[in-house]
């Protein structure tokens, strides 16, 4: 099990960008897959991105794809998702998470770790 906690969240104008972090306690950090999910007011939780533990492969929402990048530096236990060209639609609580196993990276009661969220805000 690791303890999550967020960063960067924040007010930007559409267009902007932001970049969140996550870091995480324990020493076998780098043997978990990480991920972001958000939650906007009044909808459903959705997953955002993911990456393993090697840091190798990649996943993204497809309303995300080429705008945010997720990131991980194991030597620091954090994880980053660097975001891009940012829209209102993107305004929403966004979650780190982790969890032991590779697949269904966009199922989130995969997840065994959350982290408190963080609040990100893009205005028209």
């Amino acid at each position: 099990q690791v303890q999550l906690v967020e960063a960067g969240g924040g007010l930007v104008q559409a267009g902007g960008s932001l970049r969140l972090s996550c870091s995480a306690s324990g020493r076998t950090f780098s043997s978990y897959v990480m991920g972001w999910f958000r939650q906007a007011l009044g909808k459903q939780r959705e997953f955002v991105a993911a990456i393993t533990w090697t840091g190798l492969r990649t996943y993204y929402l497809d309303s995300v794809k080429g705008r945010f990048t997720i990131s991980r530096v194991n030597a620091k236990n954090t994880v980053y998702l660097q975001m891009n060209s940012l829209k209102p639609d993107d305004t929403a609580v966004y979650y780190c998470v982790a969890k032991r196993n590779n697949g269904n990276y966009d199922r989130g009661d995969e997840y065994t770790d959350w982290g408190q969220g963080t609040q990100v805000t893009v205005s028209s």
